[in-house]
């Protein structure tokens, strides 16, 4: 456990990373916001967000995004 600024720092991070992840899968899929919103069941505005790094993920949205939008799989790591 590091500080709390540090474990910010971690979050905001691995938000990025994940926020990177997507943009680039949906890029690759050549499908727009609208589209990815349409097929998972959620808003342009909660991709948008989520693609800015700008908003928490629940593992089971995530999980939908990218097996059913952009029919990708997940693999976890634990460190």
């Amino acid at each position: 456990m590091g500080t709390e600024s540090r474990n910010s720092y971690e979050e905001k991070s691995q938000m990025f990373i994940i926020s990177e992840m997507l943009k680039n899968a949906r890029k690759e899929a050549k499908i727009t916001q609208e589209q990815l919103a349409e097929k998972t069941g959620t808003k342009i505005s909660y991709i948008s967000r989520i693609e800015n790094g700008k908003g928490n993920i629940q593992l089971s949205t995530l999980i939908r995004i990218f097996e059913l939008g952009l029919n990708k799989r997940i693999g976890l790591t634990f460190l």
